[in-house]
């Protein structure tokens, strides 16, 4: 049986295929698709991000965990996304302008699917009308939620929320916000409802939010 040590272990080295076949062989084996994301691929994220922060590794090494996580996560897609029939509403969801980071945003967006949400994805460098016009496009979106990763973007995440309040649209929607340089602080200056700091815990914020659509 794959353990997810093992399955950590890989995607911490960036071992693409043993990271994907530990996965589909511990899906084989019963594992629950969202502890061998939860326990054994984000556990590896964490220490990967632990050790950058620590100068114990480089770009190059987190580039490369990071690239066998995203082989990861393709696999465990599917199984995320049918594993839940329960239907908790719309969420679109986006990394902001002048940012291409999106793995993060990806991890979310499974997550959230994971837990019932029909999740509408913009992709990276949104402008803030983009995320006006999704908005206008869907009325029925339960919530927004607007990524940014880098310091010099994180402005932009200020700005969306603007956008939306000067098109009328802002008291209709739950707004999260998260990324790297995005703290507690920062979401209540700019009016967001909520900021979580992994994908973890913003499917588990939404999920508590929102109950189960009638």
């Amino acid at each position: 049986m794959a353990s997810l040590q093992r399955i950590a272990e890989a995607v911490e080295n960036g071992k693409n295929k043993e990271a994907v076949d530990l996965i589909n062989e511990a899906l084989r084996d019963g594992v629950d698709p969202q502890t061998i994301l939860k326990d054994g691929m984000m556990a590896a994220m964490e220490v990967i991000g632990q050790r950058f922060r620590d100068n114990e590794i480089f770009v190059p090494e987190m580039l490369v965990a990071a690239r066998a996580m995203k082989k990861g996560v393709a696999v465990l897609q599917p199984y995320l996304a049918s594993k839940s029939s329960v239907q908790r509403g719309k969420v679109i969801i986006g990394t902001v302008e002048g940012d291409l980071h999106d793995i993060g945003k990806n991890l979310v967006a499974m997550m959230l699917e994971g837990v019932g949400f029909e999740v509408i994805d913009l992709g990276v460098d949104v402008p803030p009308g983009k995320f006006v016009e999704e908005l206008k496009r869907n009325p029925d979106t339960k919530i927004i939620a607007i990524s940014a990763l880098l310091t010099t973007t994180i402005a932009q995440v200020r700005l969306t929320i603007e956008a939306l309040k000067e098109a009328g649209l802002r008291d209709q929607v739950t707004i999260m916000v998260g990324g790297a340089p995005v703290t507690q602080s920062f979401a209540d200056s700019v009016g967001a409802d909520a900021y979580t700091p992994d994908a973890g815990s913003a499917a588990e914020w939404a999920k508590n939010r929102f109950s189960v659509l009638s």
